[in-house]
């Protein structure tokens, strides 16, 4: 691992030594643009020995030289590709600089037209704002999700706005990812392929508006039953109506068990488990619900 951190090491120093000369008298009139080609390609080397001997840091760095090198030679799609680089490379030591190194590529995949490929890029830096900025992933996953309808990429669309409705529901903006989760369950149901996990999304709503008021889940769960006989059918709508009910009756023990039985047979992941809290703190919190 020393020797290639060293050959990394020497490699810059030739780039560096490669782009000096390039921007003397005589590097400017011969050869200036073969010197650049060949600092950048050891800058990728560079980039590569650094990446083996696990100096993650170095190699963003290294990777960010010849994106930046790219840019100057008029190749939006290598310095694309290396701010990419880079930014994989920061994912392991500096999430900011891996961000800012995958917003430069988005920039530039957006210019290029490369609204996809863009879109994937978007989603790595919301996976990044994800452990501090809830704000700011959601707003890369609309974005992204902006650029995949633009692309007639529904399916993928639709995977980043269910990650907007997780995190709005996270944040208390129980509205917008009510909207977001019927929206997506109603156009599930025109798909043979997509519309049993409409009652996934149904169910997710459902508890949104247990959240909001037991009123809204009263008037909301009919019409969902109406839109999609699986829902109505369905464990998640039984479970639904459960807890409609213990929230009726302000029966905190009843929705305890409800919750109980329902996690014994389908697994509560840790969102589902959050909601559910807050709705047992809204029976807790208003004694004269009925």
């Amino acid at each position: 691992m020393a020797d290639n951190e060293q050959r990394g090491i020497m490699l810059v120093a030739e780039a560096e030594k490669k782009l000096k000369s390039a921007q003397g008298f005589f590097g400017t009139l011969f050869g200036s643009s073969t010197k650049i080609e060949d600092a950048c390609e050891m800058y990728h080397q560079a980039a590569n020995a650094f990446k083996m001997a696990k100096k993650w840091t170095a190699a963003g760095s290294a990777y960010c030289e010849a994106a930046e090198l790219h840019l100057k030679s008029g190749s939006r799609h290598d310095a694309a590709s290396s701010y990419v680089d880079a930014g994989n490379c920061y994912k392991k030591t500096d999430p900011q600089e891996a961000i800012s190194c995958l917003m430069k590529a988005v920039e530039l995949y957006t210019d290029m037209g490369r609204f996809t490929i863009a879109a994937k890029h978007l989603i790595s830096i919301a996976e990044l704002y994800e452990v501090n900025d809830i704000e700011k992933a959601i707003s890369c996953y609309e974005q992204a999700a902006d650029y995949y309808r633009g692309e007639e990429s529904n399916s993928s669309a639709n995977k980043c706005l269910l990650n907007v409705a997780k995190y709005c529901a996270q944040l208390e903006q129980y509205e917008k990812a009510i909207e977001i989760y019927e929206q997506i369950a109603t156009s599930s149901l025109e798909s043979s392929l997509l519309k049993y996990s409409a009652k996934e999304y149904f169910f997710r709503a459902g508890l949104c508006h247990l959240c909001v008021d037991l009123l809204n889940a009263q008037h909301a769960l009919p019409k969902y039953e109406e839109l999609s006989p699986n829902f109505s059918d369905s464990r998640e709508c039984k479970f639904l109506k459960e807890l409609i009910e213990k929230l009726e009756e302000q029966d905190i023990d009843g929705f305890t068990d409800s919750v109980k039985n329902y996690d014994s047979i389908s697994r509560l992941d840790q969102w589902y488990t959050t909601i559910l809290l807050r709705i047992k703190k809204s029976i807790q919190d208003a004694p004269d619900l009925r």
